[in-house]
């Protein structure tokens, strides 16, 4: 009597297999699929990318520049395909696109293509230097994108933000306070105790809340450091608008400019 030939599997579940990037699942070429496969399953590669998988696409390649960017060398185009977009190239112009929008919004950085032919990038800083030493740009490139975020979203919000709508707004931009981040580590602990520890910012109890609130304040140390000005043109870069564009912000920066003596920039 002739024996079937049995179909080989690795351990483990579904979507385990499924996490599994370029790797074969070791079974037997003569071997059909089971009527219990679905086309899907037959033919991962042909189904386009779901929104999920595409974003943890955009986390994997924005850890990938960061740390490419600390060597300061020209990252290529191929790299990044065949270490990290891998078996998405379908979509990858999507994937490229939205890690160089999180690498402004999150940390002052920008992705510029300086070869089109071979398809170059470097990364290029958009923040101004801070006078201080505690937290220069170059020692520290993405706690200080991430604190001028919330500086700006703190002075384009009036002098004082709640909490939660600091929060909320890291959230969309996939630093989520809930979560560990991979180059933060813990944000909230990092916001609420090491920024204000620093002096860069102060966070107080709202009078009268129930359930108690909290609020973020520019502090003492952001205010020597840096100027609204500063702050103003860092979000005229991310949102590509003139400065005078927001006019109760313009009036209060140049004020701010006047006061201290500093020349306007913008």
């Amino acid at each position: 009597m002739s024996q079937k030939k049995k179909m080989k599997r690795r351990p483990g579940t579904q979507s385990e297999l499924h996490q599994s990037q370029g790797e074969d699942m070791d079974v037997e070429e003569d071997q059909c699929p089971t009527q219990t496969q679905t086309a899907s399953q037959m033919r991962p590669n042909l189904e386009k990318p779901s929104m999920a998988q595409v974003d943890q696409k955009v986390n994997e390649l924005v850890q990938y520049l960061l740390v490419k960017d600390q060597k300061k060398l020209p990252i290529k185009r191929a790299d990044i395909l065949r270490n990290v977009i891998k078996e998405y190239k379908g979509v990858s112009s999507e994937i490229v696109k939205g890690a160089g929008q999180v690498l402004e919004k999150v940390f002052g950085l920008h992705l510029k293509e300086i070869d089109q032919k071979n398809h170059v990038y470097i990364i290029v800083n958009m923040l101004e230097r801070l006078e201080g030493d505690n937290m220069r740009v170059d020692d520290n490139t993405a706690k200080m994108g991430l604190l001028m975020v919330i500086l700006s979203l703190i002075f384009m919000k009036g002098s004082a933000t709640n909490e939660s709508v600091i929060w909320e707004t890291l959230r969309k931009l996939r630093v989520d306070t809930r979560e560990r981040h991979e180059v933060f580590g813990d944000v909230k602990k990092l916001v609420t105790e090491e920024f204000v520890r620093q002096k860069y910012l102060e966070y107080n109890r709202i009078p009268h809340t129930e359930p108690v609130e909290f609020e973020f304040q520019w502090g003492a140390r952001a205010t020597k450091e840096t100027t609204k000005m500063q702050v103003l043109n860092f979000v005229a870069k991310i949102q590509k608008k003139d400065p005078k564009s927001w006019t109760v912000q313009y009036s209060q920066a140049t004020e701010g400019a006047s006061a201290s003596g500093a020349p306007l920039r913008h």
